[in-house]
């Protein structure tokens, strides 16, 4: 099959490997489509933190982010599930130890990730081998393309659970990436107040464009309360003006990570009260996105500005994009292309 690999800092290519054997417990899928993220970028330009203290190290096949059709399964698995539909968890946790048996198996100290993590290979491929334990199916009405918009879909779901927020009540998202533009699409269709606040004028005015109306820079943001801040975005300097920003008493939740680190101030948060949530993962929000997507809740589809073919993904990481590609943040990968 073709997959891409990721050889070295900034080096990559489509090679054709040997298909996944149908090991004990888990079934292979055939990928109709696979997204591609921050994190796929820091690894190819070698900046990721797991490539520094050994959790992946080149070559590596990345893609976490995906939907396809089960084509076979191994044993143990039961035989239904060939023909369906499915996504799945990335973090794969051992199943025996605490975190495991307590529902945190996304923070397995022994987790495989797929595509990112102690080498389990990822959804740039053909087909991609996953344990059954970790599978999401899709209905029918969730099309590919949403399918693969689950797992960033689960990240901002979870997010939103965090920041705690009822109705009428005022979100401030920083960060209007895919992660940032999902959460606030899932808290507004929750009738919850949105503002965002983005950086550069391209991500502000696919904001716009979306239907947001409160999109602002750090210039521009009202001086308001906000009951909760979500920080979406790659900033070091943003988690700290979150803490400044939320309403005392009530909640930051900081779902992006910067490339060095973010410092807050510890006082502030204990002297207005405010409670920290850190989200890492979609574990927990697949199932809840996947019925968002369904009922037509939330449509992921406008974020999505390009399905490129395995050649392609080389130059989606180096930053390369297309004109006609627009301002939507999020670029898909079709490996049958």
């Amino acid at each position: 099959m073709r997959a891409f690999v990721i050889v070295g800092p900034g080096t990559a290519e489509v090679r054709e490997l040997p298909r996944p054997e149908r090991r004990q417990g888990e079934v292979i899928v055939d990928v109709d489509r696979a997204g591609v993220c921050g994190t796929d970028v820091e690894l190819y330009t070698g900046e990721m933190s797991y490539l520094h203290t050994g959790q992946a190290a080149y070559p590596i096949r990345i893609g976490h982010e995906w939907a396809g059709r089960v084509s076979s399964v191994g044993d143990g698995v039961d035989p239904s599930w060939v023909g369906r539909r499915v996504t799945g968890d990335t973090q794969l946790g051992c199943g025996h130890c605490e975190r495991c048996l307590h529902g945190r198996q996304h923070l397995c100290a022994a987790r495989y990730e797929i595509g990112v993590r102690n080498g389990w290979p990822g959804a740039l491929a053909e087909q991609l081998p996953v344990p059954v334990r970790a599978l999401v199916p899709l209905p029918e009405t969730v099309e590919p393309a949403m399918g693969a918009m689950v797992e960033p879909g689960g990240n901002a779901l979870r997010a939103v659970r965090g920041a705690g927020l009822v109705p009428g009540e005022r979100l401030l998202v920083l960060g209007p990436g895919t992660i940032g533009l999902l959460a606030a699409r899932i808290a507004a269709a929750q009738g919850i107040e949105v503002h965002l606040l983005g950086r550069s004028e391209r991500s502000r005015a696919f904001a716009l464009a979306l239907g947001f109306e409160h999109v602002w820079t750090a210039d521009t943001l009202p001086n308001v309360g906000y009951d909760a801040v979500i920080d979406a975005s790659n900033s070091a300097e943003l988690p700290a003006l979150a803490l400044d920003l939320v309403e005392p008493g009530r909640r930051v939740v900081y779902v992006g990570l910067a490339g060095r680190p973010s410092l807050i101030d510890t006082r502030t948060m204990a002297l207005k009260d405010v409670t920290a949530v850190g989200v890492l993962s979609a574990s927990g929000g697949l199932e809840g996105i996947v019925d968002l997507y369904a009922s037509g809740a939330v449509d992921p589809l406008p974020l999505i500005g390009a399905t490129v073919s395995l050649e392609d993904v080389a130059d989606v990481l180096a930053g390369h994009r297309q004109a006609r590609w627009g301002h939507a943040p999020k670029t898909h990968v079709d490996p049958r292309r």
